[in-house]
């Protein structure tokens, strides 16, 4: 039953993707859209002082990250010496 469930699940996603349409319409890209160096989001942001918040967060996850695959090597490695030494 279970293996009959996920089948039909994965259909059914598989239909409902089907349906997904992105950005209909709307935006035409031309040569003038590859000359304008102009970010006016990042502009904004810039202005307003919120992109130092987006950089701050930014560096927070990536200190984190950095963090964490340190903390995990050195668990590992705790790990692996121990093993070698009671094969030892």
């Amino acid at each position: 039953m279970y293996r009959t469930m996920k089948k039909l699940l994965t259909i059914l996603s598989l239909f409902v993707c089907l349906n997904i349409s992105a950005q209909e319409g709307g935006f035409r890209v031309t040569a003038e859209s590859y000359d304008d160096d102009s970010v006016e989001m990042a502009d904004e942001m810039r202005s307003n002082g919120k992109i130092y918040v987006v950089v701050s967060v930014v560096m927070i996850i990536f200190i984190g990250l950095i963090g964490y695959t340190v903390i995990i090597d050195r668990k590992l490695k705790r790990l692996e010496d121990e093993v070698f030494k009671e094969k030892a």
